[in-house]
């Protein structure tokens, strides 16, 4: 495209949208074209901020008159490179920064409603103050948004007791490719009048549909938590101790992280924090919540036992909620730690929660034959058997293959080459060479059904037949 066509569409935009709403300068979208880890920037004519549903409907029919692709942008914190432009420079970048905000938080109903761009834990402070939670807990949180979230369907460390995004979603608002507004954020707990259409939003990564408002369930605020750091020398062990969690603290388990050691060496290095326990090997993050009382008391019957049965090797129980944020900063710096530390290979992967502790070892076992050089850094959701299998120290060329090397093996126990991340640009290759044929088919017809020019985030979960 030459300067002059862009100038025009630059031009044409602000008189559309107002100038407000219309960033153009290299200065200004910086932030906006390229992903959080650094590794993939793209291209945009412009980055337009829509205010209303209305901006929206003129953005979306504003491209299709110029033959332009759209990129739905939250915070733009993902780690798949899924909101970010590709490099073939008809793109302009749709942040929905300014659609931010919270329109009814419903206490009796237990449900909220917000626009798109409104950050998780701006809404999640907001219900804080009326005694509601929305339990979606994870690092980037205080950028990440609720179009975000949905459109990644995001988990984080609470899907162990209350699910991905995607079963919090009782309403979605969006505005189609053809210029159509669809959906209701009216909270409906109940609603089988017709298909179950939004959920095909959810996890879309904006390639359907540019989500513009969300109502989701809520919880009642816990009063009472309980947390621990522990350490044990292996996965099997971890197991083992997730087992007992779940017969001694049931529903009320609300987390349980697991972290290499060297993973946590990276973090200490960088923060200059210190352990709250002596560890080796491995190290648990284990919460429990209540609305009610009694949980710490159950907590601690828990701690007591697995102490006297000699099933870890050192423990503490947070006994102030300061302490509790000590322990928990570790588990939310460790991508910061892992992108300090150089290139990596990051895999967010899951496997049925009982083979983790052969897959982590099969899995090490193959990256050291590949290349003993590498660095590992894994940590990760062990409630739900999703693991951030990462790898550091690689180059642009072993990054290929070492991605390969994992998702084979994930595919040998029968996982997911994504648990939570998406696969936006980061995991397309490895999506298409591992995905059965016939579920790759049926996403493209879903998107060619949505977008059949294929202009609303090209280039992410789904290829162009």
């Amino acid at each position: 495209m030459d300067s002059g066509e862009t100038d025009t569409i630059r031009k044409d935009l602000a008189t559309a949208l107002g100038a407000g709403a219309v960033l153009a300068d290299r200065n200004d979208l910086g932030r906006y074209l390229t992903d959080w880890k650094g590794t993939t920037t793209g291209r945009a004519i412009a980055v337009v901020r829509p205010a209303t549903v209305e901006d929206v409907v003129t953005i979306v029919r504003f491209a299709r008159s110029r033959d332009l692709s759209l990129v739905p942008q939250g915070g733009n914190t993902g780690l798949a490179a899924g909101a970010v432009p590709l490099n073939e420079g008809r793109s302009i970048v749709v942040s929905t920064e300014r659609l931010n905000r919270i329109t009814d938080i419903d206490r009796v109903g237990m449900s909220v409603s917000a626009e798109a761009g409104v950050v998780i834990d701006t809404l999640r402070d907001a219900l804080k103050q009326v005694g509601r939670d929305l339990p979606i807990s994870f690092g980037g949180s205080g950028t990440a948004t609720v179009g975000g979230v949905v459109s990644t369907n995001a988990g984080g460390a609470n899907v162990l007791r209350y699910g991905m995004t995607g079963q919090m979603v009782l309403g979605l608002q969006a505005v189609t490719m053809q210029g159509s507004v669809v959906g209701t954020t009216i909270p409906l707990h109940k609603n089988n009048a017709g298909m179950n259409w939004p959920a095909l939003l959810v996890g879309a990564e904006g390639t359907l549909a540019i989500v513009t408002s969300a109502t989701l369930r809520i919880q009642t605020l816990a009063a009472h938590t309980a947390t621990a750091m522990l350490s044990v020398p292996d996965v099997s062990m971890a197991m083992t101790l997730l087992e007992l969690a779940r017969d001694w603290i049931g529903e009320c388990l609300s987390a349980f992280e697991i972290m290499s050691g060297e993973a946590l060496d990276r973090v200490l290095d960088l923060t200059g924090r210190s352990m709250p326990i002596d560890r080796s090997g491995w190290v648990l993050l284990i919460q429990a919540e209540s609305v009610s009382g009694g949980v710490t008391d159950v907590f601690g019957d828990y701690m007591e036992h697995i102490f006297s049965e000699g099933l870890v090797m050192d423990g503490a129980m947070a006994s102030s909620q300061q302490q509790a944020q000590d322990m928990w900063a570790l588990r939310e710096s460790l991508a910061e730690a892992e992108k300090a530390a150089g290139p990596s290979a990051k895999h967010d992967i899951s496997v049925p929660i009982s083979s983790l502790p052969r897959f982590v070892a099969a899995v090490r076992d193959a990256i050291t034959a590949y290349d003993p050089n590498l660095k590992l850094h894994v940590f990760g959701h062990v409630g739900d058997g999703n693991l951030h299998y990462n790898v550091i120290g690689v180059t642009k060329e072993s990054t290929v293959a070492v991605n390969r090397l994992v998702h084979d093996m994930v595919t040998e126990f029968g996982g997911s080459i994504s648990a939570e991340h998406g696969i936006g640009q980061y995991r397309l290759d490895e999506a298409y060479r591992l995905l059965p044929p016939e579920e790759l088919k049926l996403q493209e017809r879903i998107k060619s059904l949505f977008d059949p020019d294929y202009r609303l985030n090209p280039g992410k979960l789904v290829r162009r037949p």
